[in-house]
């Protein structure tokens, strides 16, 4: 009996403590070994998957975004203002440069002051946070934070470390997901890996790296930096005391954000602010 327990022991419970502790070898190998060189910030970065993945991505993940808030808004006047502003932020910036296709979308709900970014170029915006929103330039100001989420491929460096975590089966969807092959971008586990991107929250890092690059393609798209203040005030008179809006919920607080664009905006401009750039 005792050679019997013995026996378990080895080839059961220290068995799966073996081979638990090779998966998590290879799945902390598999995430510091990933790493790319992204040709715009020229930030070298843990990621395994490619753009033309994270554009896959993106769009298969659109609908279920979509879906979440109450489809797509009605109003063809707004979505073709958030259209056109956006493509010109693009073109206007360093933005330009990447290889994602950029394309936004404004949803239909009127409760939810929200805007947010997939991989590879969807890029959403709610009504109700347009209702806040009074020039173009504030509205740029949004829209810049989000393109640079794109451009940063911040989702793409959390979708690796979500990989780590979950050890080899998170490595092995993005390994064989091939966006040019229907079997593949069907499976269960893609749909899987797109919902959590779709619930995904950026880290507070990456909010303010955001926030200063918004202002870098403010400025290159010629728009006033400084309305990039006035919507992280009106945003913090939105909460009125009571929960922040949602696009505050996982971000820095309000005046620390206003603290790190002020600072941004000088360094942008040391010489002060031209008067000819667009509020």
């Amino acid at each position: 009996m005792t050679t019997s327990t013995r026996g378990r022991g080895i080839g059961g419970i220290s068995g799966r403590l073996i081979v638990a502790a090779i998966a998590a070898i290879i799945a902390i190998v598999g995430y510091f070994g990933a790493t790319q060189l992204n040709p715009v910030t020229n930030e070298t970065q843990h990621i395994s998957m490619t753009t033309e993945q994270e554009i896959a991505l993106g769009r298969q993940a659109a609908p279920e975004m979509e879906q979440q808030f109450g489809g797509l808004s009605q109003d063809q006047t707004l979505q073709a203002k958030v259209t056109d502003l956006g493509n010109a932020i693009v073109k206007g910036s360093d933005a330009g440069k990447s290889p994602y296709q950029f394309e936004f979308h404004v949803l239909a709900d009127q409760q939810t002051v929200n805007a947010f970014a997939l991989p590879g170029g969807q890029v959403f915006i709610t009504e109700a946070l347009m209702k806040l929103l009074q020039t173009d330039g504030q509205l740029a100001g949004v829209l810049s934070h989000e393109i640079f989420h794109v451009v940063g491929r911040h989702s793409a460096e959390q979708a690796a470390r979500a990989q780590l975590s979950d050890g080899l089966t998170g490595a092995a969807v993005i390994a064989t997901y091939d966006p040019n092959d229907p079997a593949s971008t069907g499976s269960a586990q893609v749909a899987q890996l797109i919902s959590q991107m779709v619930n995904m929250s950026y880290g507070r890092d990456d909010e303010l790296e955001a926030d200063n690059q918004g202002v870098h393609y403010m400025a290159q798209s010629s728009y006033d930096p400084r309305a990039m203040v006035s919507v992280m005030q009106k945003l913090e008179q939105a909460g009125n005391g009571q929960e922040p809006p949602e696009f505050f919920s996982t971000h820095p607080s309000p005046d620390h954000r206003i603290e790190q664009i002020q600072a941004e905006i000088t360094k942008e401009f040391p010489s002060g602010v031209p008067d000819n750039l667009k509020k």
